[in-house]
C-alpha cells in the first residue's frame, strides 16, 4: 500500500471503523511527520460538552502508528507492531477541529534498523500533540511502540 491520506482513511474505514466514524481523518504524512485532524461532533462527545478523551487517543495513536507502518514498509521487512504502553496530559477542553501532530519519524528508522540486526524487539516512544483551531494546545499523548522482526 502507498501511504498517502486517502490511503490510510480507507485503511481507517475498513480497519479501524470506529475512529472513521468518530471523523478521525489522515491529513499528511511524510517519512517525519504525520498530521490527523478529528472535529467534535455529537458522535464523539463527552457529557461536558467537549470531545471523549478516547477520541483523542485514537487521533493521536494514528500520527504515531501510521507513521510506524510507513517505516516498516520501506524497510521490506516483516516486522510486527503494538502499543506497549501510553501516557496522555489534557490541559483545555477540546471544542472544534482538533489537529494532531508527531515529528517523530526519526526515531523508527533506527528501531528498525536494530531490531534488523540484532533479531530482538525493540521499543520507543513518540509524542502527538493535540491542537485546536486557536492554536492551543489541549492534549499530549506519547505512545510506546514494540516492534520485533517476524
Amino acid at each position: 500500500m502507498r501511504f498517502t491520506p486517502s490511503k490510510l482513511n480507507s485503511f481507517l474505514f475498513l480497519k479501524l471503523p470506529s475512529a472513521y466514524i468518530c471523523g478521525v481523518r489522515v491529513k499528511q504524512i511524510t517519512t517525519e511527520q504525520c498530521t490527523v485532524t478529528v472535529k467534535h461532533r455529537w458522535i464523539n462527545q463527552n457529557p461536558f460538552n467537549s470531545m471523549y478523551f478516547a477520541v483523542q487517543a485514537m487521533a493521536a495513536e494514528l500520527t504515531t502508528g501510521a507513521l510506524v507502518m510507513y517505516h516498516i514498509k520501506e524497510s521490506g521487512k516483516k516486522i510486527s507492531m503494538l502499543v506497549a504502553n501510553n501516557k496522555g496530559n489534557f490541559t483545555k477542553k477540546a471544542k472544534g477541529r482538533i489537529t494532531f501532530v508527531s515529528n517523530d519519524g526519526h526515531l523508527i528508522k533506527d528501531a528498525i534498523e536494530r531490531a534488523i540486526e540484532t533479531g530482538e524487539g525493540q521499543t520507543f516512544w513518540m509524542t502527538s500533540i493535540g491542537e485546536d483551531e486557536a492554536g492551543d494546545q489541549v492534549c499530549q499523548m506519547e505512545f510506546e511502540w514494540s516492534i520485533k522482526v517476524k
